[in-house]
């Protein structure tokens, strides 16, 4: 159960703009700290409790509990039956991304849990995907699968050396796959 909450992480929690969160938490009127030695504002679970019932937020946006998906590939087809298999499995929150620098935006506002990462993106490959959030130590606990065609066993070495927790060749078992994300995330 997730205890510190991001500005972006509370907004998704409440389904306002994380600018709505940023000048609340601003104004006082949601209670919370900043990162020593940075602007990051962090909003402990029972501010943001407090904040909701104040505010007449439902609560129950704030434990959906399932896991958070990120799925990264530039291939529409491939992208939907990941989204349309892991949404009807049911443990499984889902967001999309086709380049690798959209996937590095929205793994800052969606935090999330798993990143299914196709190595051969349209602006860079999966690896510098993969190593980049393996440098950021917000970013330490995420679970990254890359998904790929065209890779030989050297580049797959390389691959788990820059941090990625499996590999899965194309074409893939999906409910193989789904099954090794339910055992990385343990669900």
């Amino acid at each position: 159960m997730k205890t510190v909450f991001t500005t972006g992480e509370a907004a998704d929690v409440c389904k306002v703009s994380q600018q709505t969160i940023i000048r609340c938490f601003d104004s006082g009127r949601l209670k919370g700290f900043r990162v020593p030695g940075s602007r990051f504002r962090r909003i402990p679970r029972e501010a943001l409790i407090a904040f909701m019932k104040e505010n007449g937020i439902p609560p129950d946006a704030l434990d959906s509990g399932k896991r958070k998906i990120l799925v990264v590939d530039d291939d529409p087809e491939i992208v939907e039956l990941f989204v349309d298999v892991l949404e009807r499995d049911g443990r499984f929150e889902v967001k999309t991304a086709s380049t690798g620098y959209d996937a590095g935006l929205l793994t800052q506002e969606f935090m999330p849990d798993l990143v299914i990462l196709d190595y051969m993106l349209p602006d860079v490959n999966g690896n510098v995907v993969c190593k980049t959030l393996r440098a950021n130590p917000n970013f330490e606990q995420i679970k990254i699968v890359i998904v790929s065609g065209v890779v030989n066993q050297d580049e797959i070495n390389d691959l788990l050396k820059a941090g990625a927790d499996d590999f899965v060749k194309k074409p893939f078992n999906i409910e193989k796959l789904i099954e090794r994300v339910g055992e990385l995330l343990t669900v």
